[in-house]
């Protein structure tokens, strides 16, 4: 078999497993308050979101066409890169799920391709002015411009509803946060699994499997939409529960704007192009949702964790990128990818193997929030 065959295997099922990780790590981002103010169970609600994150994913492709033209050279790129770069991504992404801390895929995913095409083709292949223009501004924006809708939100909720017996209301905004907990999944499909649609579309120009100008192909769009929709069903429980018990206490008019809120900036990012982080926009809205009630209802020790986070997000991803590029050049070819990506297997299997020792699941996901991530030792294998 031609090596570049098995290469170009190698890189689409680094991919895949990328999407897939990327569909766990963000189910918080779609069903945390709906889980923690028991609008859905934990199992239907992952299930849902898993659904509409496969729907999502074949609305829109201007999300693909910026990961893919847009933050790097096309003509610089190689295999190798592409796959150093969704390396950089992935041990982020694992990393963060491990601390239960939510953390953007999407910046992730960037700062590894970034990391591994400035080491191998120079910064002059980095499309600089465009990374500050579609990821730079747009995370620092975000973020706030969720907590800035939430905030006025929620408080309107309240004080529009104030009147309305208890029983009542929170029956109703608990119907109605299944409906917002479902736009945000759709939205989410519609903007993360894009993502990785775009890095494999860039590993088939870089092979000339298809032309610098050809569409994603529809194989493509259904492998990343299966893949981010598996990923959610299995649920990353460990970053359900730090948004849903460790940020704020959250009660269902709070979970109806957060929702709502996130929903509304996600799907207006999708369609202007921009590869938002859903997570900087949900975790947004749910501090906003807390401030909206009441100023003191943010943890702010959790938030701080949660940002520290996001600054390292890119330069971390990059590094790692870098090193995997690196790793693999000095031993060269196939084989020194094919190495990389074995050792990379053994150090993912170590963190899922120590995560094991403290597991948050379905059962104890909504446990009152003690200052810990795992509320009490279970004999169950974390999810």
């Amino acid at each position: 078999m031609d090596a570049n065959v098995v290469l170009l295997a190698v890189v689409v099922v680094s991919a895949l497993a990328f999407d897939f990780t990327n569909g766990f790590h963000d189910t918080a981002n779609a069903m945390a308050t709906s889980i923690a103010t028991g609008a859905l169970r934990p199992r239907v609600a992952v299930a849902l979101s898993a659904v509409l994150n496969f729907v999502g994913a074949f609305l829109s492709l201007k999300v693909a066409a910026t990961i893919a033209t847009g933050i790097v050279d096309s003509g610089a790129i190689t295999l190798t890169v592409v796959f150093a770069g969704l390396l950089g991504g992935l041990s982020w992404n694992l990393l963060t799920w491990y601390f239960g801390i939510p953390s953007s895929s999407s910046h992730a995913l960037i700062g590894g391709v970034v990391g591994a095409t400035l080491i191998a083709a120079g910064a002059s292949a980095v499309k600089g002015q465009a990374i500050v223009a579609k990821v730079l501004v747009p995370a620092v924006l975000a973020p706030v411009f969720a907590i800035l809708v939430a905030t006025l939100g929620t408080f309107l909720v309240y004080r529009i509803t104030g009147g309305v017996p208890e029983r009542f209301r929170a029956r109703g905004f608990r119907l109605g946060q299944i409906g917002s907990a479902s736009l945000v999944s759709l939205a989410h499909g519609t903007n993360d699994a894009q993502k990785t649609m775009g890095v494999i579309t860039l590993a088939l120009v870089a092979n000339h499997t298809i032309g610098g100008r050809d569409g994603t192909p529809t194989w493509v769009i259904a492998a990343c939409a299966t893949s981010i929709a598996l990923g959610t069903y299995i649920g990353g429980w460990r970053v359900i529960r730090t948004l849903g018990k460790g940020l704020t206490e959250i009660e269902t008019p709070q979970g109806f704007a957060a929702e709502g809120s996130s929903a509304a900036v996600i799907l207006a990012a999708s369609h202007f192009g921009l590869p938002l982080s859903t997570t900087h926009v949900c975790s947004g809205s749910i501090m906003g949702a807390g401030l909206g009630k009441r100023l003191a209802e943010v943890r702010w020790r959790v938030a701080g964790r949660m940002a520290t986070a996001w600054l390292l997000t890119l330069p971390a991803a990059a590094l790692t990128g870098a090193a995997a590029w690196k790793g693999a050049a000095l031993i060269g070819g196939t084989g020194g990818v094919a190495t990389v990506f074995a050792v990379a297997a053994l150090l993912f299997g170590a963190l899922f193997l120590a995560a094991s020792r403290e597991p948050v699941t379905h059962r104890n996901v909504n446990a009152e929030w003690t200052g810990t991530l795992a509320p009490a030792p279970t004999k169950e294998h974390a999810s």
